[in-house]
């Protein structure tokens, strides 16, 4: 992906592309005015604005051993947990998610005179737009920087959306921040990579592709963005799902993109899927692979940021050449259930 306009009269492109910029110039004074009211923390959200964001950074947190629990759910189900004593983040693009102000208001006026059952849930809200319901009704926010998106896939949003969450909690436990300046500039590599067409041909022919890897949002918006960017049907297979019984019902013609895969089980992926199903597979690592794979540089903790930015110039790439118009979608929209009140 570059700068012509084979790809930059895509606003999705675009906005793929001001990314680095995003996350080189964040303005981190918000983010470190945020203090954590517990050590109970559930991060909430749909779609986009979950799937990468939260999950990374509960992955992060576990590998960590860090002295807070955090936790995800979609706010449908986090309405029927018993969240007093909690922090909850609420993370919307629009800011008039739905599901993320129901969540607000059930909060606010759940079992509000039991104090046996412990303190009401402190809530953040995090949005790109200030006067929205998810901001103005939450006790402290946090307004996204990255500017408004054109494209129906959320792209530089998520990455900011994530990129937050990872400031704001090395802030309040006293860990150093990210490179910021060395990631923007990895991510941009990645996204200026020119991909082989043997890796994209066979994503344009399959008529479903899997995504699997860690259960850290990666593959998981990957799996998403397929069904936004290229309109192909997607699954995502957690972990080594794919070698579980599913590969019963793999057709020859799929593809397998495993990201990140570990190197333990590559083996037994070309077993099952090459050798017993017959299927392409794919990789995206920070390593070589047995599998064809787009390599992005090894930046720790801070690799699956470049994970995902390789997957998304591989879609980009899919999509073109399958012919699809990258901002058209037929029916998916920007935000997936907004508050019509």
């Amino acid at each position: 992906m570059n700068q012509s306009e084979r790809y930059n009269r895509y606003a999705l492109c675009r906005e793929m592309l001001e990314t680095p910029a995003v996350i080189r110039r964040l303005d981190t004074a918000e983010i470190e005015k945020i203090r954590l009211e517990s050590d109970r923390v559930l991060l909430s959200g749909e779609g986009s604005s979950r799937i990468f964001p939260a999950k990374r950074l509960v992955a992060q947190a576990l590998r960590g051993g860090w002295p807070v629990r955090v936790y995800t759910e979609a706010a449908l189900q986090a309405m029927e947990y018993s969240l007093r004593g909690y922090h909850v983040f609420v993370t919307s693009n629009s800011g008039r998610t739905a599901e993320g102000v129901g969540l607000i208001r059930h909060l606010r006026s759940e079992d509000s005179t039991d104090e046996r059952s412990g303190a009401p849930a402190a809530i953040t809200g995090i949005a790109a737009h200030d006067d929205t319901p998810i901001v103005r009704e939450s006790d402290s926010r946090i307004v996204l920087q990255c500017g408004p998106e054109d494209a129906v896939a959320a792209t530089k949003s998520v990455m900011e959306q994530a990129l937050v969450y990872d400031l704001l909690f090395r802030n309040i436990l006293g860990f150093p921040p990210p490179e910021r300046s060395s990631l923007a500039d990895l991510m941009g590599e990645v996204l200026r990579s020119d991909l082989p067409e043997s890796l994209v041909t066979p994503m344009v022919k399959a008529p479903l592709v899997y995504f699997a890897g860690r259960n850290d949002g990666v593959a998981e918006e990957l799996t998403l963005k397929t069904n936004e960017i290229t309109r192909k049907r997607a699954d995502f297979l957690e972990g080594t799902y794919a070698v579980h019984g599913v590969e019963e019902v793999m057709r020859a013609d799929e593809t397998v993109v495993l990201v990140d895969p570990y190197p333990s089980q590559e083996e037994k992926f070309r077993q099952v899927l090459c050798d017993g199903v017959g299927m392409k597979v794919i990789a995206i690592a920070p390593r070589d692979t047995i599998f064809p794979t787009i390599r992005v540089p090894d930046a720790g903790e801070l690799t699956p940021y470049l994970l995902l930015a390789a997957g998304w110039n591989l879609l980009v790439e899919v999509g073109l050449a399958a012919g699809i118009d990258l901002d058209k979608p037929q029916r998916a929209r920007k935000v997936g259930n907004e508050l019509t009140e």
